[in-house]
């Protein structure tokens, strides 16, 4: 059975209220909690939306490096911070560095 609106539409539309409707009209001491607020509505709205096996992935590319393999650590670390920030930083993710 399907709940409508999801938890994920929820939290967009509390990110989007927070923003566009209660930011402009708040005092500007406030403004800043406003976006928070926003921001980590937006967050857990991602980490609805990509999955909760979030974690597990993390393990087993965690695990399948073999012993003694720093290039292939490092790249599985790599993978794991690129997953971290699809969620909490998104466009982050694709920096290549320099």
């Amino acid at each position: 059975m399907q709940y409508r609106p999801s938890a994920a539409e929820l939290l967009a539309a509390l990110a989007e209220l927070l923003e566009d409707t209660l930011l402009p009209a708040l005092d500007p001491a406030l403004r800043h909690q406003a976006r928070v607020g926003a921001n980590i509505a937006r967050i857990v709205q991602r980490e609805l939306e990509l999955g909760d096996d979030g974690a597990q992935q993390e393990r087993d590319l965690l695990a399948a490096v073999p012993h003694g393999d720093d290039a292939a650590l490092w790249q599985a670390l790599v993978e794991v911070v690129r997953a971290d920030l699809r969620i909490a930083k998104p466009g982050y993710d694709a920096w290549e560095g320099a």
